[in-house]
């Protein structure tokens, strides 16, 4: 495949615009006119994105992968899965470290629990994904991402070492179960020249995931801390614990919808069209 500059220049102005604009907005004000600029660069990089792409023969992303149900939703569930992971590992070491005054050490011998269970569950997760499909373990992640973060939004679960070890147990479960299936749903039903193209949009949007989430924590996180962290970031911490609960509600509710049999019908609609391009390019050459 050739390289693709324009399109990677514009995915690069797109994340990075975002991006910053996300994390200096809680400082500078949502309306202040440089978060305007910057997020006017990160809409006119995607309206560039969306035209120019299609115009390619070998483009960056190729946007007829989306019209199969199950690649739209790994990528959603990919971008959710790692936004919830890295908003929830910003707000748990600030916690551990800065509330409870935890060393680094000892930060992590509390989040030991949630390394251990996504480390057993991972390879588990495969197994059924294999079997079965992905939609359980999707079903299982959602289900456990969710509680853990409302454990923490609605119960605080900071406030007894049980109800902790419990919210960090959980997430672990969620997040174990929830690598297997977005690779595997990215590539179901692609053609075999093309399922390496999707299994790496999948990977990228992991990384995209992890990107805007410590971006989208820390700027509510942010919004609603004054003082020092130790005084109110239990309070502030709320928002942010419910939008890592919205965002394991969104791997529910979206492994829910992309997983039955209309989109599986959907990636082999799509599949069959992607080959029957590329049959028809040498005799457009």
């Amino acid at each position: 495949r050739r390289p693709d500059p324009v399109g990677q220049l514009l995915v690069m102005v797109l994340l990075g615009a975002l991006t910053y604009a996300i994390i200096e907005a809680p400082a500078v004000g949502w309306t202040a006119p440089g978060t305007l600029l910057l997020a006017g660069f990160a809409v006119l990089a995607l309206a560039g994105l969306l035209l120019y792409e299609p115009r390619r023969a070998e483009p960056l992303i190729d946007l007829r992968f989306f019209r199969s149900v199950p690649f739209s939703g790994a990528t959603v569930i990919a971008v959710c899965a790692f936004a919830s992971l890295s908003g929830f590992l910003f707000l748990s070491t600030l916690y551990l470290q800065d509330v409870r005054g935890l060393d680094a050490l000892h930060a992590g011998l509390w989040m030991l629990p949630m390394a251990a269970l996504t480390f057993l569950c991972a390879p588990l997760s495969g197994r059924i994904v294999g079997s079965r499909g992905p939609r359980f373990s999707l079903l299982v992640a959602g289900v456990a991402m969710t509680a853990s973060g409302v454990l923490f939004a609605a119960f605080d679960a900071e406030s007894d070492n049980v109800t902790l070890t419990l919210g960090y147990m959980l997430f672990g479960l969620g997040f174990g179960f929830v690598n297997a299936p977005i690779t595997n749903t990215a590539v179901a039903g692609m053609p075999r020249a093309q399922a390496g193209v999707a299994a790496a949009v999948a990977s990228t949007s992991r990384q995209i995931g992890g990107t805007l989430g410590v971006a989208v924590i820390g700027a509510v996180l942010a919004s609603g801390l004054t003082g020092t962290p130790a005084g109110g970031f239990l309070g502030a911490s709320r928002p942010a614990w419910w939008v890592i609960a919205g965002c394991g509600f969104c791997v529910l509710l979206v492994g829910a919808l992309t997983s039955g049999k209309w989109a599986r019908v959907s990636a082999v609609r799509t599949a069959q069209r992607l080959e029957h391009d590329e049959e028809l390019e040498p005799v457009r050459g």
